[in-house]
């Protein structure tokens, strides 16, 4: 069933009840907590509905748990009105409670396994992998979708060494399921990402922390439909 509305929506499942889902654009928005404290509620569900933006996931490894669902369940509301699919980082338990679309799970959390058995097997899963030997273990196991990277240095994530496109680009020969290229990706190189055969990316900053967030956003999935 989930092969099927995989292939039907062109990269995702959509949550039981809900109307269609899955955007055929490549951009993924990740919501790292610290820069979400600089946008109201607001602010943030504007940026989020944007219809270049075709999935979003909320991020927040510094938070109780508690205070991450409360905010988990106001996007999750606010984006069950429309195409982008959410996804809630690390915390399986609070992608359930939220009704959200499914979870993201770094190499060092929870296996895909368990996280299968907490969601069911209409959810989303997503894994975060750092070379081609993680990344074919995680579509042999069953991912949805994986994170490469960080393919360039970032500051989101400065205890991880940047891979390069090299091997990012790797995974397009072996990979069948849709793979993110992640890692301070912005205008200023996403030539050389298309270039490299890599047409869905996930970024923060290069939109989070633009002046014009859904301008931003509008420029780089110009970028990627032209690739």
């Amino acid at each position: 069933m989930r092969k099927n509305l995989l292939k039907k929506s062109r990269l995702y499942p959509v949550r039981s009840g809900a109307p269609r889902r899955g955007a055929s654009n490549g951009i993924y928005l990740i919501l790292d907590r610290p820069i979400l404290k600089r946008f109201s509620l607001e602010d943030v569900f504007s940026i989020i509905s944007s219809r270049y933006i075709g999935l979003v996931q909320l991020r927040d490894k510094k938070s109780p748990k508690s205070k991450v669902l409360d905010l988990a369940i106001k996007l999750s509301k606010r984006l069950s009105r429309t195409k982008t699919l959410f996804i809630i980082n690390d915390y399986a338990d609070v992608a359930l409670a939220s009704l959200a679309d499914g979870v993201h799970l770094g190499q060092d959390d929870l296996s895909l396994r368990a996280a299968r058995k907490i969601l069911g097997k209409d959810k989303i899963i997503g894994i975060s992998c750092h070379n081609l030997s993680q990344a074919l273990k995680a579509q042999k196991e069953g991912a949805d979708y994986i994170g490469i990277g960080p393919v360039y240095e970032t500051s989101t994530k400065p205890e991880c060494s940047a891979i390069g496109l090299k091997a990012a680009a790797e995974l397009k020969a072996k990979i069948k399921i849709p793979y993110f290229a992640i890692g301070n990706i912005c205008e200023a190189n996403i030539d050389e990402i298309t270039a490299a055969g890599i047409r869905r990316i996930a970024v923060c900053r290069a939109i989070l922390g633009a002046g014009n967030p859904q301008e931003a956003a509008k420029r780089l999935y110009k970028k990627l439909r032209k690739s």
